[in-house]
């Protein structure tokens, strides 16, 4: 509740507000739309398992909820790394800021964002139909996500683990990567663009579950870490966006 009230307020905000129609505001309403979109995608049904005792899913039901916790959860990363540019040309080149980051490019931004998000999507998600689930039916996460689903399968997961590690990794290189590549770690400011602890947990959260061993060695801990990235992070971004 406080996740999605808070990043509603937000949303709201910049949508009525005229004097938050700027670039930084637009970037702020998108990440809170993401933000609202990928909990919602997982969470409430975690709660409706808990208050009804019913924890099933049908497999139809559990693709399109990997699906849309991936699709939102990606773009979150994307988008990081366009606000990252957008905060190094505010402060490094302040008065050109209003010329290089418009609404146009801002616009072509957010397109691209979402873009490259379906294209690194396009592999794993065209070799989901080949599994095939024989022994058990039974995911040992609270909602559905790639490792798990791959953990249960009696389908040779081998190929499809490397194609999960291949662009989680691609993921977070073109994005994470992208902002000490920049100028801006020059003047020492590298900090002022990812010092936020959503940002932290959102990140080390990812990389501890997706980019370490195979699905089938998969440890209890990794559901305690996706806790943090589904319901804190999400939590904690309108206390890191309205100071």
């Amino acid at each position: 509740m406080l996740s999605v009230i808070g990043n509603l307020a937000i949303l709201i905000l910049t949508l009525v507000d005229s004097h938050l129609k700027t670039v930084m505001y637009f970037f702020c309403q998108i990440f809170s739309f993401l933000k609202i979109s990928f909990t919602s995608a997982c969470i409430p049904r975690f709660l409706y398992s808990i208050s009804s005792g019913d924890r099933t899913i049908t497999y139809n039901a559990c693709v399109c909820q990997l699906f849309f916790t991936d699709l939102f959860g990606i773009t979150e990363f994307f988008l990081l790394a366009a606000m990252s540019y957008s905060h190094y040309v505010a402060t490094c080149k302040p008065l050109h800021y209003m010329t290089i980051m418009n609404h146009r490019v801002c616009k072509r931004l957010i397109f691209c964002c979402w873009m490259t998000t379906v294209l690194i999507m396009i592999p794993p998600f065209s070799l989901k139909p080949s599994l095939e689930f024989c022994d058990s039916n039974v995911l040992d996460r609270f909602f559905c996500d790639a490792k798990p689903v791959l953990k249960i399968t009696c389908s040779d997961t081998q190929f499809m683990e490397k194609m999960v590690i291949i662009c989680s990794a691609l993921i977070l290189i073109m994005t994470l990567v992208f902002i000490p590549l920049c100028p801006a770690m020059e003047k020492g400011i590298f900090l002022l663009f990812f010092p936020h602890d959503c940002v932290s947990i959102t990140y080390g959260s990812c990389i501890f579950i997706y980019i370490k061993n195979s699905a089938k060695d998969e440890m209890e801990i990794n559901k305690g870490v996706s806790i943090l990235m589904t319901s804190i992070s999400p939590m904690l971004n309108p206390f890191t966006y309205t100071p």
